[in-house]
């Protein structure tokens, strides 16, 4: 005897999908909004680099244009060269793969001692994570910047260096949230099994959940990479030495006298990494961000 399935309801029944009315009102409603949506996400980024292309009369003028009339790919070069792009990447490039690597390295660790270790008040402490995501980030900047100039017991200042951006990108509750959520969807027969072959907590780690945990360690390095890429009022508060600056603080303390359309074509050369990396680990987001629902 077979099981009685009950279909999954939605908004539109089978039946209604089955007519040739129907079906053809979905569709249209479906790519209308497709559109809709691609067209507000990709407007801005079209916008900016077209404005790149464009004259400083044209920029500016009223009402904007969507096309450059005389386009002009030089601006991209005055940019970086004017505003010392390559060296502004560079930094930030620093800051982001040290922060990609602290919080892998901490995160991970944090969120499988979470999972499957059960430390003693876990819960509390996992609590106590998710509750700081409550707090809005500019009533901690002023602590932590205080912090950051004088560290308790050593008195060290980390200002002008880039422990400034990698301490606090490691306390990253979400991230850890994230990671908790998939070590719970991985079996624990795994690693029982991994345990009577002799391996410890960290072996196990490392040989059997790391693996399975390719998906989602890719969400995370593109929150890691994009929060410390896209960050502009803790690095202007802790690097105020121009040498050690990143592209957002930087392009912000030299586009005074620069024209508005060299300044686009420096914003648009400033995202440019990381949509690449984006576009590398974009596989990964959905796949990672629904793996936690996955049972054992």
């Amino acid at each position: 005897m077979s099981a009685f399935v009950t279909p999954t309801r939605t908004l539109i029944s089978q039946a209604q999908l089955a007519r040739p009315l129907g079906r053809t009102a979905y569709w249209t409603v479906f790519w209308v909004l497709i559109a809709l949506f691609a067209l507000a996400f990709l407007f801005p980024l079209y916008w900016m680099v077209s404005g790149g292309f464009k004259t400083p009369q044209q920029i500016i003028q009223t009402p904007p244009s969507l096309l450059p009339t005389s386009p002009a790919p030089g601006n991209f070069a005055t940019a970086w060269r004017d505003m010392d792009l390559g060296r502004l990447i560079l930094n930030t490039t620093l800051y982001a793969g040290g922060a990609l690597v602290f919080q892998l390295v901490f995160d991970v660790a944090a969120a499988y001692a979470l999972s499957k270790l059960r430390p003693v008040f876990g819960n509390g402490v996992l609590f106590a994570m998710l509750a700081t995501l409550m707090i809005p980030t500019t009533v901690i900047v002023l602590p932590a910047y205080l912090t950051a100039n004088d560290l308790p017991f050593t008195h060290w200042s980390l200002l002008n260096t880039p422990w400034a951006i990698w301490l606090p990108s490691v306390a990253n509750a979400f991230n850890v949230f994230l990671l908790k959520r998939f070590f719970d969807s991985i079996p624990t027969e795994l690693l029982a099994a991994a345990a009577i072959d002799g391996a410890g907590p960290l072996r196990t780690l490392w040989s059997v959940v790391l693996p399975m945990s390719r998906p989602i360690l890719g969400v995370v390095s593109i929150f890691a990479v994009v929060g410390v890429w896209k960050d502009f009022l803790w690095p202007l508060l802790v690097l105020t030495d121009t040498s050690t600056q990143t592209v957002n603080v930087g392009i912000n303390q030299l586009h005074v006298g620069v024209p508005e359309n060299v300044f686009v074509a420096a914003l648009a050369i400033a995202s440019v990494p990381t949509i690449v990396f984006f576009l590398f680990f974009q596989r990964n987001i959905m796949a990672g961000l629904t793996a936690g629902a996955m049972k054992g």
